[in-house]
């Protein structure tokens, strides 16, 4: 049985313990308005104390309301909320493609999501240097992806796959949402459906399986054979994003 209290507390003293250890002072944090980094954030607020975190939202062509949801996890928890706006970067990034060829929208489609999340790291390891250098306290950028994201290769390699600490990969969706109630993430953030605010797509519409069959799966529990099939299928086929091949002489 998954006791949501005693992992909060489990993960408070890694992150502490983590901190000691490295000599860390604070943490960089994308916040998407979303319920992962909602929850990373009230982590990361009980262990290190709000003056130690910084807060991003980096929208780039997203939604208004994801901003707003940000802000209401912030004020809750106390944190500064930077804002940098990535659209015009974007857009100029674009601009330079589009002298490449006459591709098609189906063309672009895959390399255009992706290079989003991919700005908004670059960012984020923007932001960990220049405020250890302000402060005088080493920031490090913390990841937000769950276990069921992970299992399924629902990330950007390069992008939000790409962190110095992650304190919810072994956590699945649901048991996210438990801590998260543990927390007190505000509830219009930790039960907002989940998207990637990019693609205009629920999480699940974009997989084509929900993220509940995943879990089953990821616990050997019982599902439907056509979803298993599809879900380790997805599983084998993001490896490549684990794994680098190395020539070794």
């Amino acid at each position: 049985m998954f006791n949501a209290k005693e992992q909060k507390d489990k993960i408070v003293k890694f992150i502490r313990d983590y901190y000691e250890k490295n000599n860390l002072g604070g943490v960089i944090l994308g916040i998407s308005g979303g319920k992962d980094s909602g929850v990373v954030a009230g982590l990361f607020a009980e262990a290190l104390g709000k003056e130690n975190i910084i807060g991003v939202t980096l929208p780039c062509h997203s939604k208004e309301e994801d901003k707003n949801d940000a802000k209401l996890v912030s004020d809750y928890y106390g944190f500064k909320l930077l804002n940098i706006d990535l659209t015009e970067v974007y857009d100029i990034f674009k601009e330079q493609i589009n002298l490449l060829g006459n591709f098609t929208e189906e063309q672009l489609l895959n390399s255009d999501i992706n290079v989003k999340p991919r700005l908004r790291m670059l960012s984020l390891y923007y932001l960990a240097p220049l405020f250890s250098a302000v402060t005088g306290k080493n920031y490090i950028v913390a990841g937000t992806g769950n276990k069921c994201e992970i299992f399924v290769g629902y990330f950007t390699k390069g992008g939000d796959g790409v962190s110095d600490i992650n304190v919810l990969a072994d956590l699945t969706v649901d048991e996210v949402i438990q801590i998260g109630e543990v927390l007190n993430v505000p509830k219009k953030v930790l039960y907002k459906t989940p998207d990637d605010g990019l693609s205009g797509k629920s999480d699940e519409e974009k997989l084509g399986v929900k993220y509940s069959d995943i879990a089953k799966v990821i616990n050997g529990e019982e599902v439907d054979e056509k979803i298993k099939l599809k879900i380790l299928n997805m599983h084998e086929k993001s490896q490549h994003k684990f794994n680098i091949p190395t020539y070794l002489k």
